[in-house]
């Protein structure tokens, strides 16, 4: 621990792991920990907070545990308000929350497509919303929205609205970014390569022929020959979320591994 995050408190919503191992938001939520923030761990599932909040907690950091829905307001002002009530402030807002549904806009119902809105994009809204007024208050704050390499290119996989999504979750932070610029409120996102994590055994892997395969297949497309990890993106949130990054805003960050400097596409 080198305290760049000391006298910090950290909200991140998404911050438990959809399996076993390190999913992004549990391994963002410790690493700012251990950089010594104060970190409350949001997730759907309060089992999943409590499990990273445990985590920091056994390592002798401070960390709170709550529930809430990211696709509806009243549960993300609750979660503000506890966050708040426990720490007293909050400088740096985390957004990890997104789903991914397989299918282009023929094979995509309705619902979704809506609720690929809601869970990737609706955060961004709702988060901002319920924690800017108190960056202001404080005098300003940092924010970090995790996209995806989708964001900017065709990746091989059909899915439709995860491109659109994390397209708008890009904008989106560069929006907050030059709106707040003045005001001490920074706001960044990282767009994620092929990352080795619990979501894509869930999320991704029906696309293969197997686990194997798709393992395989993801490490070979990255020009590094490896799928990054979960502690790559929290390294990469770390530094955003931190005064070494104080000249930085409206920085939309690869962690890829080079994918987006390649020419070939991976399938």
């Amino acid at each position: 621990m080198v305290d760049r995050l000391k006298g910090k408190t950290a909200i991140i919503f998404g911050a438990g792991s959809s399996g076993p191992g390190w999913g992004n938001g549990k391994a963002v939520a410790v690493a700012y920990a251990r950089e010594g923030a104060q970190v409350a761990c949001i997730d759907l599932v309060h089992d999943a907070a409590e499990e990273t909040a445990a985590i920091i907690k056994s390592e002798g950091g401070v960390a709170l545990a709550l529930a809430a829905d990211v696709t509806d307001t009243t549960s993300i002002e609750d979660a503000v308000a506890g966050t708040i009530a426990e720490f007293g402030q909050i400088n740096i807002l985390h957004n990890n929350v997104g789903v991914t549904h397989m299918g282009g806009p023929v094979e995509l119902s309705e619902e979704q497509f809506k609720a690929a809105l809601d869970l990737n994009i609706g955060p961004v809204y709702r988060s901002a919303k319920a924690v800017i007024p108190h960056m202001l208050r404080q005098g300003g704050g940092a924010i970090v929205n995790i996209s995806s390499l989708a964001a900017i290119r065709w990746t091989g996989y059909p899915y439709f609205a995860y491109y659109a999504t994390k397209a708008a979750v890009n904008q989106a932070t560069v929006a907050l970014a030059m709106q707040y610029a003045r005001q001490g409120i920074r706001a960044n996102c990282i767009m994620p390569g092929l990352i080795d994590t619990p979501l894509i055994y869930k999320q991704i892997s029906a696309q293969y022929a197997s686990v194997e395969e798709m393992v395989a297949a993801r490490n070979a497309a990255v020009p590094m020959g490896r799928m990054g990890t979960a502690w790559d993106i929290a390294d990469a949130a770390v530094f955003l979320a931190s005064d070494e990054a104080r000249f930085i805003t409206g920085v939309c960050l690869p962690v890829d591994g080079g994918q987006s400097c390649a020419v070939s596409e991976f399938h």
